[in-house]
């Protein structure tokens, strides 16, 4: 009675240790004699679960035991096992004590009997590794094993502290955690340009069978390849930067980093995490098996994963990586530039190609001139090969500059916008002789509300010290055309460009003190209650105008 109450408070895990260790015989191996003396620490050691995926964290060189029983029924078990290293290289491996297992299933529903513990002591045991692997590939080991097992995993990482997946599973007849990979589960490049690399890869069984679960993503970075997701994670982890629990299901903008930007585009998802080696591109594209990786650098190396995705158990199983390194750059085309002459550049922002510009001076004493006509444009000039001036230009800007007779100039012309820039330029020695007219302190227009009419309005604007015509443009407008006016106005455009019925007068005038060089104009005839753009126009001795900033007036509706 006594005893039996004793085997009745003994916990669980102590039961099934003390039961096991009366199957024990001396061991005869290192290997045996290292499983059977880690049975009576088994309180310190953790029971695998069956069906789901464990995360075991690992510390340096401090091995970490996880032990599992397969369940009675069946004289034959199949199962497997899943490791995923998610950083370092570890080591593992698989021990089997074939033993009375059967015992410690009684044992642990409370069946005991003295024949069986008999019988227990007298059943041979033996202890046998049967899987070993050192690596950080995705590994699976898928045995046959008799119920009366007794099974042990071991981990161990000698590098660093790091952590790994294992999935342990004894049903092989429902669905799969993990996707499936295609018999050829490679990634092919098939097509390379600068910017761009295409790639295609084989579909997954899953895909095919489960597309509504099921999808892929791309990882695109310049370090290596990726064997597993949460190995890619680690290492974006690592280089200090947090992220949601994993990749593919990390699609929340309210998720996002400040290191991070989210691209959402034709039902495709990217973002890129801006890490302190690199840009690490995540791109996930549905059940698309084709893709081309856009805004690449050119002559880069860059490496490519593709993962396919359970959705609904957050599982994923990783192709083949692959590499491809962009075209280098073609060297930009230079035109060259003649003293005094002027030519129109139209610069293509989705391209961000440079365009470039050559002059060799006759004079030790040049000056460059770039008028900006539409969108962002950065200047770069250099001289014999070292930079000189570099800069985002608006409106009319001047560079001075000094060297010596048959001096190299290059100027480089790019867009900062995404759609398309122009800028005039020239390049002249003669300094007494100006392209463009003298320009005032600003090119706004300003208008006076308190003298705004029914039918006319009152605009302002500088002038300069030297003599100079200027002509008054305006144009009628509806309230969903002010942003497109302005935005698409080409600021080196003349009145040519303008309807003559748009003309509403030209005027010369200046004044010696600046302060006092302000004009005034009345414009009348105009309708109640709306909305016109108004332009001014400067024109200097050589007859190139000047655009002024346009402005938008609305006439008053009742008075």
């Amino acid at each position: 009675l006594k005893m039996s109450w004793f085997w009745f408070y003994l916990p669980l895990h102590l039961l099934m240790v003390a039961c096991l260790c009366h199957s024990i015989k001396a061991p005869t191996t290192t290997s045996q004699r290292s499983f059977q003396t880690d049975l009576f620490n088994f309180y310190h050691s953790l029971i695998l679960a069956d069906g789901k995926e464990t995360t075991v964290h690992l510390l340096k060189d401090i091995p970490k035991r996880y032990y599992f029983v397969l369940e009675e029924g069946r004289a034959l078990a199949p199962f497997t096992i899943t490791v995923t290293p998610c950083d370092v290289p570890i080591e593992w491996s698989i021990l089997v004590h074939k033993a009375s297992a059967s015992f410690l299933g009684k044992a642990a529903r409370g069946d005991h009997d003295t024949q069986e513990v008999s019988k227990s002591q007298k059943a041979p045991s033996m202890v046998s590794t049967i899987f070993n692997y050192k690596g950080n590939s995705v590994e699976t080991y898928m045995g046959m094993s008799s119920h009366s097992a007794l099974y042990m995993l071991e981990f161990l990482s000698t590098e660093r502290d790091t952590h790994i997946t294992v999935y342990l599973t004894t049903d092989t007849t429902s669905g799969h955690l993990y996707p499936e990979l295609p018999m050829d589960p490679r990634i092919d490049v098939i097509g390379i340009g600068h910017t761009t690399v295409t790639l295609t890869w084989k579909h997954s069984p899953s895909v095919l069978e489960h597309r509504e679960n099921i999808q892929y993503c791309l990882l695109v970075n310049v370090k290596h390849n990726y064997k597993s997701l949460c190995a890619a994670e680690t290492a974006i982890r690592s280089s200090g930067m947090k992220l949601p629990p994993t990749l593919a299901l990390s699609l929340s903008p309210y998720l996002l980093e400040p290191q991070q930007v989210m691209i959402l585009s034709n039902s495709e998802l990217s973002i890129i995490n801006k890490v302190g080696s690199g840009e690490v591109r995540q791109i996930c594209m549905g059940t698309k098996n084709t893709y081309t990786v856009p805004n690449l650098s050119p002559s880069t190396q860059y490496y490519f994963d593709v993962f396919v995705v359970n959705l609904l158990t957050n599982a994923s199983a990783a192709y083949t990586g692959t590499f491809a390194r962009t075209l280098e750059e073609p060297e930009p085309k230079v035109m060259e530039l003649k003293d005094g002459k002027v030519i129109q550049v139209v610069l293509d922002g989705k391209k961000q190609e440079l365009y470039s510009l050559q002059y060799q001076a006759r004079h030790k004493k040049i000056q460059f001139t770039f008028q900006l006509c539409h969108g962002q444009v950065r200047v770069h000039i250099t001289k014999n090969g070292k930079t000189v001036a570099s800069e985002n230009i608006s409106g009319l800007r001047y560079f001075s500059l000094k060297g010596k007779l048959l001096d190299t100039y290059l100027v480089q012309l790019r867009s900062t916008e995404e759609s398309n820039s122009s800028v005039k330029v020239q390049v002249s020695p003669h300094f007494h002789k100006p392209l463009f007219p003298l320009l005032p302190e600003s090119l706004k227009i300003k208008s006076f509300s308190k003298l705004r009419t029914c039918n006319s309005v009152t605009i302002a604007w500088l002038g300069t010290q030297e003599e100079s015509k200027y002509c008054v443009y305006k144009k009628r407008i509806e309230e969903d055309q002010v942003w497109m006016e302005l935005q698409s106005v080409d600021r080196c455009s003349g009145p040519e460009s303008r309807h003559k019925s748009e003309k509403v007068l030209c005027k010369y005038f200046y004044d010696i003190n600046l302060q006092r060089a302000v004009t005034t104009e009345t414009i009348k005839g105009l309708d109640s209650g709306t909305l016109y753009l108004f332009d001014v126009y400067l024109f200097g001795p050589s007859g190139i105008p000047v655009r002024y900033h346009s402005k938008v007036v609305k006439t008053r509706k009742k008075c």
